[in-house]
């Protein structure tokens, strides 16, 4: 089964992190515990070390194993990591990537799913902080165990008390199921803009970041698969897993694409490729004058409809970056390039825009299904594009 390493923080529902732990061993998996300090003054290490059959760690500089370096060994070894309880103060560190004690220096290392159980006050739940930070997490595809409704040991009412164990269990055991749903299956994706050189000095693109490119190979890696992402000019870390073809022009992307597309399952093309490009790059730059400068553009090659074309039972997914009638120019694509699924959103709405961290899409697929979504981060979007496609390629098969 699956190696699992549990996080416990200082919240007074520390002790129910021993029922979890138990209940994850029942289930077959290891589990290995690391605690803040603050823990520790709630439950002993030395009752996680009894249940699990394994030392805890607590400080940064712990070292059970000599000759191991422990936080980076734990962080590659981890299947999951389940923070449970996590304090708002544990969520706030997190989210900032601070990397001052055991568990969050694990939990920066590791490249291995992250659950979250939250527990507090229910003003500390609410507040507009923790909630951005929430918001944070939930953005780089952490998942989070909601709170329960009920009674706190310092007497207030709501919602903060730590989900009920079989709940975060599932939790776990979902996380893990779909951690696996796309082993064996190879995701190309496309990402970011093009540039297609005026000069060696001026380009015609446009303001894509490449993020929306990006989150879909994340959570296609989440997922298990193989991940192979041809990326455009962006600023961006590529994710961890994934095979990164750099390209430049629109023609660099189309032969990087060829070149890899008979290889892979699912075609994702998320990138904001250039229509055009000038017919006759200038050597050198040119310089200003008074007179008026007329640029002659000539057609990029269509990658999306090339490959569609050839796709036999590959899944081809498409997006379209719309400014009016979305749903009908969207519609009218996935008709004339043969998709399978399109994503669409319209740039002018407010947060669905080139360079932001969220997007509102609308999913239409070859049989005539529209799915719209609401407004939310890229990651979750991804997420629900990696579903889509997963679920196309499972009907297919």
């Amino acid at each position: 089964m699956s190696t699992l390493l549990l996080g416990v923080s200082g919240s007074i529902a520390a002790y129910r992190a021993c029922d979890i732990a138990r209940e994850l061993i029942h289930a077959g998996h290891t589990v290995r515990v690391v605690m803040t300090r603050s823990a520790t003054r709630l439950v002993s290490p030395d009752t996680f070390a009894a249940l699990t059959g394994n030392p805890v760690v607590v400080d940064v500089f712990d070292e059970p194993e000599p000759g191991q370096i422990a936080h980076i060994r734990l962080a590659q070894e981890a299947d999951l990591v389940l923070i449970a309880p996590a304090t708002a103060h544990t969520i706030a560190r997190l989210a900032l990537g601070l990397a001052d004690d055991m568990l969050t220096t694990i939990a920066l290392a590791t490249r291995a799913p992250i659950l979250i159980a939250p527990a507090m006050n229910p003003a500390m739940w609410s507040h507009p902080a923790t909630q951005a930070h929430v918001q944070s997490l939930r953005a780089r595809g952490v998942v989070f165990i909601e709170p329960t409704y009920g009674v706190m040991a310092c007497g207030d009412e709501g919602w903060g008390k730590i989900a009920d164990t079989p709940v975060i269990v599932q939790a776990v055991q979902q996380r893990l199921q779909q951690a696996q749903d796309l082993k064996g299956v190879h995701v190309l994706i496309t990402a970011g803009p093009t540039y297609e050189p005026i000069d060696p000095v001026r380009f015609i693109g446009n303001r894509s970041s490449g993020k929306m490119g990006y989150a879909i190979a994340e959570a296609a890696l989440a997922h298990g698969a193989e991940v192979t992402l041809i990326t455009g000019p962006t600023s961006l870390t590529p994710p961890a897993g994934a095979k990164v073809v750099r390209v430049q022009t629109a023609q660099q992307m189309f032969d990087a694409v060829q070149a890899a597309f008979d290889a892979c399952d699912v075609f994702i093309a998320a990138a904001a490729v250039a229509d055009y490009r000038p017919e006759r790059p200038l050597p050198h730059k040119r310089k200003r004058n008074s007179q008026h400068w007329t640029l002659r553009l000539v057609a990029n090659p269509d990658i999306l409809g090339t490959v569609a074309q050839r796709k036999g039972n590959r899944i081809v997914v498409g997006f379209a970056a719309e400014t009016d009638k979305a749903l009908q120019h969207a519609q009218e694509k996935l008709k004339r390039k043969g998709l399978d699924l399109i994503a669409v959103n319209n740039v002018l709405e407010p947060g669905s825009g080139f360079e932001m961290d969220t997007n509102r899409l609308t999913l239409i697929y070859a049989d005539g299904r529209i799915e719209p979504l609401p407004l939310m981060s890229k990651r979750e979007c991804a997420n629900r594009v990696i579903q889509a496609a997963r679920e196309i390629l499972a009907r297919r098969s």
